[in-house]
């Protein structure tokens, strides 16, 4: 799967490389090469999951935080924006043989890389982007159930759609939308409390809905 994500990504960056060469010959004409905006983001998780032995599925609480991000542009239209944020997840296992399971919580640091592409005209310019995330699990709380939970951190794709709209010179306003893919192997250590270690397939999946500000520079 890894391999898959990364050869396709390769193959992005080679396409992207070749049409943004193209549009540097034909524009000349002055633009901002960086932005830099903070939003406020809800992080809601589209969650499944398979669970070995005692089955059932997961249950991921939403979030709300700040996110930092910094897009430059090759061209006037294509552009490149590195997404930053982390986000504390509540975990249970739900409708399991042994009942509904407190999975205590997690944080999930997913730096995201996109292409995009904006629509120029006018103070309000659209944009598409797709690219790839990273995601990091750290500062696990076991719960008080489970001996420990481990997570793997993940790779995965991430669309994006968005609007900004200009106040000014420097200053815009912006909604964002992304979907972000998060899959994860988490082994639940459960040997006092249920005599066994369980394994699960988590697909995390959130939907981040994004509003700030921004300043070109």
């Amino acid at each position: 799967m890894k391999k898959t994500i990364f050869t396709s990504l390769l193959m992005c960056l080679f396409v992207f490389t070749n049409v943004f060469a193209q549009d540097t010959t034909t524009d000349n004409s002055e633009f901002s090469k960086w932005q830099v905006r903070l939003r406020g983001i809800v992080v809601t998780p589209n969650e499944s999951a398979t669970i070995q032995t005692i089955g059932g599925d997961v249950n991921i609480s939403s979030a709300f935080v700040p996110e930092l991000d910094f897009t430059y542009f090759f061209t006037e239209n294509w552009a490149a924006e590195l997404i930053l944020a982390t986000t504390n997840h509540d975990v249970k296992a739900v409708n399991t043989s042994a009942g509904n399971i407190n999975l205590g919580d997690v944080w999930l640091l997913p730096p995201t890389l996109t292409f995009q592409y904006h629509f120029t005209g006018g103070k309000l310019k659209p944009y598409l982007g797709a690219g790839i995330n990273y995601t990091i699990f750290y500062g696990v709380n076991n719960g008080p159930v489970a001996d420990s939970v481990d997570y793997s951190n993940s790779v995965g794709f991430a669309f994006q759609a968005g609007l900004d709209y200009a106040l000014g010179e420097k200053w815009f306003l912006n909604v964002d939308l992304k979907q972000i893919y998060i899959q994860t192997d988490a082994v639940i250590n459960a040997t006092t409390a249920l005599g066994a270690t369980v394994g699960a397939d988590v697909d995390i999946n959130p939907l981040v809905i994004g509003f700030g500000f921004g300043m070109k520079f």
